[in-house]
């Protein structure tokens, strides 16, 4: 069996290099969905959580944040299911650890807190904020950096903040530390 050797022109190689720039900025679109989903499903949970704990007398008023983190759990198995192609970076293969990881830890903070009787919120921005800046410091993308710094300040405000007020304060946090940055990593050509 003979071996091949396949040289490239100095043009072959120059454009095979400007090929692969080009598909990790549009890799790096990808990672916006993440956070555009948990952070409008955040948002919406907090803010409906909010509303009809101190607005109405609706016994189970903590139902979004179960409702819609399952449908946000099922989204995110489904987008990442259907992205199996081609293979896997080591960007997308730590990002993806990372954050399962992290979603489990969300789980386990939720569930220790409520059966202490406690509310979640200061556990869950803290690591919102360390998996956001993390994110945004392996992607090299400032906007997650500065959305993990606000949670992670956030984190330490909701210590002082009345527990009422918390849902608010998350649902702050999620806009600006989600949502935003994930708007503009959507419409990223870095």
């Amino acid at each position: 069996m003979e071996i091949q050797d396949n040289e490239l022109t100095p043009i072959q190689g120059l454009q095979m290099i400007t090929e692969v720039i080009a598909k990790t900025k549009d890799n790096l679109r990808e990672y916006s969905f993440p956070f555009l989903l948990w952070g409008w499903l955040i948002a919406a949970a907090s803010l409906l959580f909010f509303v009809l704990h101190v607005y109405t007398s609706f016994p189970l008023y903590f139902l979004p944040f179960p409702v819609l983190a399952a449908a946000g759990i099922v989204i995110t198995l489904r987008f990442f299911a259907g992205k199996r192609y081609g293979p896997e970076t080591y960007l997308s293969f730590y990002l993806k650890r990372l954050w399962l990881v992290l979603g489990l830890s969300f789980i386990l903070v939720v569930v220790i807190n409520l059966i202490g009787g406690n509310p979640p919120f200061t556990y869950t921005l803290l690591i919102a904020g360390i998996g956001t800046m993390v994110s945004g410091l392996v992607l090299r993308f400032r906007p997650l950096v500065v959305g993990g710094i606000v949670f992670l300040l956030f984190s330490i405000v909701s210590v002082v903040v009345p527990d009422r007020y918390k849902p608010l304060l998350q649902g702050i946090a999620v806009v600006v530390g989600y949502l935003v940055p994930g708007y503009r990593l959507k419409s990223s050509t870095h």
